[in-house]
């Protein structure tokens, strides 16, 4: 797939570049996708949520009440599930919600997102910029000249922008991440994927091996 290099005033530069095929055109893996959405997902609990249970709440030194004439059982103890106050039966335990995938199947997850962006003409590739200092109106300037305000856009850089990520982390919706940092769950969150000449270099040296065993 051909796309046309795009300056940040939105015009063309009259340059051309070509999504390589390996990254942006394959076969998609929709269960590699889902697992690897599933485990980033999962990845940001903390595992905290804990509910105390009946050895943990406080009480039951005392008899719960006298023996007989009640008409009911006889509990051993007020810390049962079934009174108030007592403890929680199989409530949360702290724990890790970790999901282990290899680093191919994240590959293929990762790949497949940026195929179904490509196929919604949902990339886009500019120009390589940046600013003299931090400045979210001149990030939104362009945004708005690429016809990309109000959009949820993941903004890939070839190299570390600190300028530029400090420019964009005000606009609701936007991201700037350097090209090899992106997981599959936020290239798909994604409206639109705005890359940089550069970036998109780098993308291609880190997901596409082919060209790495052909080197």
């Amino acid at each position: 797939m051909k796309l046309n290099i795009l300056k940040t005033d939105g015009t063309e530069t009259g340059r051309t570049v070509e999504l390589p095929e390996s990254v942006f055109a394959i076969e998609p893996r929709d269960t590699l996708v889902y697992e690897d959405v599933r485990a980033y997902l999962a990845h940001q609990r903390q595992g905290t949520a804990k509910t105390k249970g009946r050895t943990e709440v406080r009480g039951g030194g005392k008899k719960a009440f006298r023996q007989k004439g009640t008409g009911g059982a006889r509990r051993g103890t007020l810390r049962s599930p079934l009174l108030k106050g007592g403890g929680t039966v199989f409530g949360p335990r702290p724990r890790a919600y970790t999901i282990r995938l290899t680093k191919k199947m994240k590959e293929l997850a990762r790949k497949s997102a940026f195929t179904y962006k490509a196929k919604d003409n949902a990339v886009v590739v500019v120009e390589d910029f940046s600013f003299e200092a931090p400045k979210t109106s001149s990030l939104l300037t362009v945004l708005k000249n690429l016809k990309l305000e109000g959009k949820k856009v993941l903004l890939l850089t070839g190299t570390t922008d600190t300028i530029l990520y400090k420019s964009g982390r005000n606009i609701p919706g936007v991201s700037v991440l350097e090209a090899y940092k992106p997981s599959t769950y936020e290239v798909l969150h994604a409206d639109f994927v705005l890359l940089t000449e550069s970036a998109l270099n780098v993308l291609t040296s880190v997901l596409d091996k082919s060209e790495e065993a052909a080197a």
